[in-house]
């Protein structure tokens, strides 16, 4: 008995530590992921401060040519100028679009963002808002495993050292009934954790 004992201890330890370190890796990711949903986001105001001082231009301009408080030949200058500042605004909404969406979801025809020089890296705010949510599920379900086959083992510990055949029976079947729950646990967290397509779990460094 106390060999049988001592093997499922041996089995179900094994399985804890796979669990803790597939909670460790993914635990690493949500934070990973975290820090890149923040700097888009810091990137997306920046983005939408840089617009309104264009569109303020934009506006500015117009009124000095609707008032006619030009001469005819600083009024295409000034119309050249103002075409360049409403041409900057749209670029800015279609840049914000990208962060917010990422270029997967916009498509090749409105990706203006470029990481490195290649177009086509950003993932977005939405795409990475969607991901921590389900490294978060998958992050419960791993602290629930962990738990139960923590206190799984304690009980084969318990069962290891007490005399009573009746007993020792009775918590080795706690430590396989306790072992079988967390194993399920975990069995659903990396399944939850590894859900995710994979272009979502890239990591893109942020450049404003």
């Amino acid at each position: 008995m106390e060999r049988k004992i001592g093997l499922t201890l041996a089995l179900f330890a094994a399985i804890l530590a796979v669990v803790d370190l597939g909670g460790g890796k993914f635990g690493d990711d949500e934070i990973i992921g975290t820090n890149e949903k923040a700097n888009l986001y810091q990137w997306y105001q920046s983005k939408s401060i840089k617009q309104s001082i264009i569109e303020q231009e934009v506006q500015l301009l117009q009124g000095l040519i609707d008032a006619g408080a030009v001469t005819a030949k600083g009024q295409s200058a000034l119309a050249q100028q103002l075409a360049r500042a409403e041409q900057s605004a749209k670029r800015y909404d279609l840049e914000k679009r990208e962060i917010l969406l990422g270029s997967a979801a916009v498509g090749p025809s409105q990706q203006v963002l470029d990481v490195d020089g290649a177009k086509g890296k950003i993932i977005g705010t939405k795409p990475w808002e969607r991901k921590l949510e389900t490294l978060g599920l998958a992050g419960d379900k791993f602290d629930l495993a962990t738990l139960w086959l923590q206190i799984a083992l304690v009980f084969g510990a318990i069962s290891l050292i007490l005399s009573s055949e009746k007993l020792k029976t009775s918590f080795y079947y706690a430590l396989v009934i306790g072992s079988l729950i967390g194993t399920s646990f975990g069995v659903q967290a990396f399944q939850i954790a590894l859900s995710s397509p994979p272009e979502q779990q890239a990591v893109v460094a942020v450049k404003r």
